[in-house]
């Protein structure tokens, strides 16, 4: 056991005292630690030796910390805690773990993101996600979240941004709405249509054409607004109106042909990047670098 005892560095000792003081008495403390007694009582003598000051006030009854020793013990808890956290840190580098929170938007979210949960989870059982769908922004650095899906441009902030993708615009109807209100040949005769749009654009709606390697913008009105692009298409489908909005939140109902796309050849190509925005660095957890590098893995090349 002396020899056990030899072996003992300042992180053991630091756990050592704290066991001590935790059970109120080496006895206790020895049955904790499986040693003796009097090997315990030796590992507190060599640590007060060190320092040169008295720690504990042994009596038959009790042991009672010095001021020293409260400081001491304050610091050996301190110091413990974060050695646990550091070797969780470098164990979560092999099996990553822990709760993840998500902001992702509203359409992108349920028809891009969500599908993609049930594989990560599978592949990464220890991490619980905590998915939040809105097209609110969220405040990563005030702790809102540890990862947000966004799309267009970013503004500049200490946080780290991984591309994912980006997804195109097109304008669609069903075709029971082209048979009852006609079909647009050009973008002007929007005007004569009920075009859909989103009710958190601050400006007059208007939406882009491009004519003869022109760029323009064409201002359109509606019934009808709301703050999504899974909305505007379903209403479309539905046969209310004309809808611009993402080509992933209606790819199928493109496919099924309850959409047409239109006016494509006025489309401008423009496009809306995707990002994962999370707080990076050194000490990212690895559960955020996993979520984050398995979103562009799944969503590369587009949504």
């Amino acid at each position: 056991m002396d020899a056990k005892l030899a072996g003992t560095d300042r992180a053991r000792a630091l756990a050592l005292f704290a066991t001590v003081v935790e059970a109120g008495s080496f006895s206790s403390a020895a049955r904790t630690l499986d040693m003796s007694p009097s090997a315990v009582a030796r590992a507190v003598d060599r640590i007060e030796q060190r320092l040169g000051v008295r720690l504990l006030l042994r009596s038959t009854r009790a042991l009672s910390l010095t001021a020293e020793g409260q400081a001491y013990l304050l610091a050996a808890r301190r110091i413990l805690a974060d050695l646990d956290d550091a070797e969780q840190q470098i164990a979560d580098q092999g099996s990553p773990r822990g709760r993840l929170r998500v902001s992702a938007a509203l359409s992108h979210g349920r028809l891009c993101v969500v599908p993609l949960l049930g594989r990560f989870s599978v592949r990464y059982p220890d991490i619980l996600v905590d998915i939040a769908l809105t097209d609110t922004l969220v405040d990563i650095a005030g702790g809102q979240a540890d990862v947000a899906v966004r799309f267009g441009p970013l503004p500049d902030s200490t946080l780290t941004a991984r591309k994912l993708g980006e997804t195109g615009r097109v304008i669609v109807a069903s075709p029971e709405y082209l048979e009852r209100c006609g079909t647009p040949e050009v973008p002007e005769d929007l005007h004569r249509h009920n075009c859909l749009n989103f009710n958190f654009r601050r400006a007059e709606p208007v939406w882009p054409f491009r004519r003869a390697d022109q760029d323009f913008t064409l201002a359109v009105k509606g019934r009808i607004e709301a703050n999504n692009g899974e909305t505007l298409g379903q209403l479309a489908a539905l046969g209310v109106g004309i809808a611009r909005v993402g080509s992933f939140s209606v790819a199928e109902e493109i496919a099924r042909g309850q959409l047409v796309p239109l006016l494509e050849a006025f489309n401008p190509g423009d496009v809306e990047q995707i990002h994962a925005v999370f707080v990076g660095g050194a000490s990212t957890p690895a559960r955020i670098r996993a979520f984050v590098e398995f979103l562009a893995l799944h969503l590369r090349g587009g949504s």
